[in-house]
Order: structure tokens, then C-alpha cells, then sequence
């Protein structure tokens, strides 16, 4: 029913976890080369109207009513946030008495409408790939006038106002950000930001995993390091 898409419900900390993609195909801001879902086609960062958003919100209340929900988390195929009807989905999820986790790539958090609305979410995942304005433009495409330097403040400065969870996800890229130079600023990038949690990751997706990927050990190492910062 709608356009929506679900995960099998999963366990996570003991909670019951609804994973839901709230876009029928992929809008994003970004055109990262090594994007799972494939090239941005609608790459776009202003509100996107969507059909049947009646039927998907009434969707949505089902699967919540049918599956003893303990938390949804709004994880899609691109920035989430460009869906104009987020407001009335965190809205829906929240009249349940639900938590709601909310993931962006973090760039749009830097502007008013925006924020407000990840206000709404209990808890926000940001995320961080390049460190360098080279190879933020070469990797993940972003649309034109976006700067490196902008997206880190975009978060910084949302996270410096919001009361809810904040869990920054730093990708490893080998070859772009695992040597120690570029652990050293995303030490700095997380000092400045302060996140109440950090997931460091490596590239998964067997498309990229040989060129782009990381050993086990060195994912190891990087968390660690990472990990102690908070």
C-alpha cells in the first residue's frame, strides 16, 4: 500500500526497530560514485511532492499497529528530508508514542525549514565520507555550490541546538580517508562536533568493496581511535 518500502522488523538494544524508505526512488542531494542505490537522476535539495502519500501514511500506521514497534527509523533511498511531506510522517510516528530516528547525509542541516523538522526526530544520523573539497566534489557529487567546508558547519551548528541524539557515521574510503593525516581531521571534525555516538564503517557492498574497502584490522584500529574521542 503507497509507495513506501519497509526492512524486516530487527532487534536492536532490545528494541523493535521499523526501518522505513519514504522515497519511491532515489532523490538526493549527492551522487556518490560509490552509492549502493546507484546515480542520483533527481538530484535535487527543495521539497518533492510524491504520489499516494495518503495510502503510504496509512501504510505506515499499519505496519507500526500490526508489529509492536519500539522505534522507526526514516533510512531511504537518498536525503529523506526532501520528502514535502516528512513533517506529516514524523507526526503519524510520533502520535504512536514512538521514537523516531531520522537519516540524512547531513548537508540540509544547515538550513532553517530543515531544521525544524529534524528537530522534530529523536534521534539524527549524519554522516561523513571525504575530508578533503577535492575529493568531496570528485567522490560525492554534490550539487554545484556545495563546499566541504559548509557541510561539516552545517552540523556542527545543528548539533550545537538540538536536544535529541545525534550519531555521527564515518565511512572509511580506502585510498580518500584512511591514512593518518585524514583520521587526524576527522578527529578534529568530531571534537568540534561533539556527537552522543560515532559508527565508523568501511565500504560493504561487494561492487566497491575491492577498490574502496578496508581491511578488518584497520577498521579496528580507526574505531578505536575514533571511538575514545566521546
Amino acid at each position: 500500500m503507497g509507495n513506501f518500502s519497509y526492512k524486516d522488523i530487527y532487534i536492536e538494544d532490545g528494541k523493535r526497530v521499523l526501518e522505513v524508505n519514504i522515497l519511491p526512488e532515489k532523490y538526493c542531494n549527492f551522487d556518490c560514485i560509490f552509492c549502493p542505490i546507484g546515480r542520483s537522476y533527481n538530484k535535487v535539495d527543495k521539497p518533492q511532492s510524491f504520489q499516494e502519500m495518503e495510502s503510504s501514511l496509512k501504510g505506515l500506521e499499519s505496519m507500526i499497529e500490526n508489529n509492536k514497534v519500539d522505534l522507526v527509523f526514516i533510512n531511504s533511498k537518498g536525503e529523506a528530508l526532501v520528502n514535502d511531506k516528512i513533517s506529516n510522517i514524523i507526526n503519524l510516528i510520533k502520535s504512536k508514542g514512538l521514537p523516531v530516528r531520522l537519516l540524512s547525509n547531513g548537508y540540509l542541516l544547515g538550513r532553517n525549514e530543515y531544521i525544524k523538522i529534524a528537530n522534530m526526530c529523536d534521534e539524527i544520523i549524519g554522516e561523513i565520507k571525504a575530508i578533503s573539497e577535492e575529493d568531496f566534489q570528485k567522490i560525492q557529487r554534490p550539487i554545484d555550490g556545495y563546499t566541504l567546508e559548509e557541510y561539516i558547519s552545517n552540523m556542527i551548528l545543528f548539533n550545537k541546538q538540538y536536544e535529541g541524539k545525534f550519531i555521527l557515521e564515518v565511512t572509511i574510503i580506502k585510498g580518500y580517508n584512511d591514512t593518518e593525516k585524514s583520521i587526524n581531521k576527522i578527529k578534529n571534525i568530531i571534537t568540534e562536533l561533539s556527537p552522543d555516538k560515532i559508527i565508523a564503517e568501511r565500504m560493504n557492498d561487494e561492487r566497491f568493496k575491492k577498490k574502496l574497502g578496508i581491511s578488518t584490522e584497520r577498521l579496528d584500529e580507526i574505531s578505536k581511535v575514533l571511538l575514545n574521542i566521546i
